[in-house]
């Protein structure tokens, strides 16, 4: 059953993703990342939420360097299709909204291409999203 990205039924579904599958192993330059995200215009109205560690996180966290702003259909091509092409076509056209540290951003573009495990999540997490 699929659900529609970031409402209340898709968290409880990657939850038990995680349970399942465990996290995938985090790239190093994204281990002690932590980004708050808005995500605008979704279904359910703006959500905020965080990455922490490569991880997903309903709400925003106090000690999060940087903050991104960004429309609902590039954060689910982002972040459920893994679509970086989409990522920095929105960022160049100004889309994508950055407050705080650049350079925490960077360090996602510097961890490279998606273990097997990181890819095998991202497939079951497109699965599961409407």
């Amino acid at each position: 059953m699929s659900h529609a990205f970031l409402s209340q039924a898709w968290f409880d579904a990657v939850d038990a993703l995680r349970s399942e599958l465990g996290d995938p192993p985090v790239p190093p330059a994204m281990a002690d990342l932590k980004l708050n995200v808005t995500v605008a215009g979704g279904p359910e109205g703006d959500k905020d939420i965080s990455m922490q560690a490569g991880r997903f996180e309903q709400e925003h966290v106090a000690d999060a360097a940087t903050k991104l702003t960004v429309p609902y259909d590039v954060a689910k091509a982002m972040f459920v299709e893994g679509n970086q092409q989409a990522a920095m076509q929105a960022f160049m056209s100004g889309q994508i909204k950055v407050e705080g540290d650049m350079s925490k951003l960077m360090a996602m573009q510097s961890a490279g291409a998606p273990s097997p495990e990181q890819q095998a999540f991202q497939d079951r997490l497109k699965a599961i999203t409407a």
